[in-house]
């Protein structure tokens, strides 16, 4: 699978523009605020429906505009599948592919997976928990198209139970009957994600520690670990074992919506005793796994974008990065890089087609294949 043509229109600082792509390596080049991080956040629209760093889709609309679109044509298989985006100011964004409309956005999530590499990711290692859960459900959900509604369904039954108990402690009024239907409905979601979340966990890790140790050369031994109450305790256990404290504090204390991973290096905590190169070596093995597992998984090749990853890698780390990458087990990859002559230097002496488009102010300004 790999995406041969990106339209653009309103998007962002681009007000038109069209791209004929490689189905190797592409990379855009240019300043900073030229407009090369968002081409590839062109390309996680129409694999995601949505924006890599921001979730308010009219901001993506180029200022002065009234609407805009990203359109693409992917290739799998030899046949051709033609995906649009398009928000107008004030109306509901349109997911179509071959021309027809998707009722639902989720039924579009996993048909072209993808897997991102940003500066932004280093959130997942220094925030708070939600933004490692959220790394774990954009994974399962681009391979499991019923784990969404799942997490909708949890969601919605958190809520519930969470109004019933600022309700009791507003009113008084306890009922118990009603707290134990939430609490079943509750449990049934809840345990549902738990199961696939710890299937996930346990075939993810051993792929992480492989890229990370391909990384390092071995020089560091990083872990990752799967932390959730469930592991310890049924969640119906669990919820009537914090029934009292739930009471008083209004919320529901105890659940998978507390799930988290830990990171370590050299048996420390990544947060706070990590390098920023250490910190960044292991995200990128982090969606390396990802990307990995979603291979196996689909039976073809996500799309990997990579965006500005060579800050704070050494050469060596770059060098190993690019040759995996290049390497047959992946498919189509996107790059961005101020420096258009780093990029050509480390692909010289790897064996791969690169295309490489130079991005200013919103224009491709030159294109030069180099294969």
């Amino acid at each position: 699978m790999w995406l041969k043509k990106l339209a653009l229109i309103n998007f962002k600082n681009y007000q038109e523009a069209g791209l004929e792509l490689s189905p190797q390596v592409n990379a855009f080049t240019g300043d900073n605020g030229a407009g090369k991080t968002n081409l590839l956040d062109a390309v996680h629209y129409l694999s995601l429906c949505k924006s890599y760093f921001n979730p308010i889709d009219s901001q993506q609309i180029k200022g002065g505009a009234d609407f805009f679109m990203v359109q693409g044509s992917f290739d799998k298989d030899g046949k051709e599948d033609v995906v649009s985006c398009s928000l107008k100011r004030n109306q509901k964004k349109q997911f179509r592919r071959n021309k027809k409309e998707y009722q639902r956005l989720a039924d579009h999530i996993g048909l072209f997976p993808l897997v991102m590499i940003s500066p932004y990711d280093v959130s997942i290692i220094i925030e708070g928990s939600e933004e490692r859960r959220r790394f774990i459900d954009n994974v399962i959900s681009q391979n499991d198209s019923y784990y969404l509604d799942e997490l909708i369904l949890y969601n919605k039954n958190l809520l519930n139970r969470n109004a019933l108990l600022k309700t009791i402690a507003e009113t008084g009024k306890y009922d118990p009957a009603l707290l134990e239907i939430l609490n079943e409905q509750l449990v049934a979601s809840g345990n549902r994600i738990f199961d696939k979340r710890r299937q996930f966990m346990e075939e993810f890790i051993p792929v992480f520690h492989k890229h990370y140790s391909y990384l390092t050369g071995g020089a560091e031994e990083a872990d990752l670990i799967y932390e959730s109450p469930l592991l310890k305790e049924e969640f119906a256990a669990l919820l009537k074992k914090t029934a009292e404290r739930d009471r008083i504090l209004e919320r529901t204390s105890a659940g998978i919506h507390k799930d988290d991973l830990l990171f370590s290096v050299n048996g420390m905590p990544m947060k706070k005793f990590g390098s920023q190169g250490q910190q960044k070596s292991f995200l990128i093995a982090l969606k390396l796994a990802q990307y990995s597992f979603l291979q196996e998984k689909k039976g073809y090749k996500p799309l990997l974008l990579l965006d500005d990853i060579f800050d704070k890698l050494d050469e060596k780390r770059i060098r190993k990065l690019m040759e995996m990458v290049s390497h047959d087990d992946f498919g189509q990859i996107f790059i961005t890089d101020t420096n258009r002559e780093r990029i050509s230097e480390i692909f010289a002496s790897i064996d791969c087609g690169l295309t490489i488009f130079e991005v200013d102010k919103g224009t491709i300004k030159y294109e030069a294949d180099e294969r």
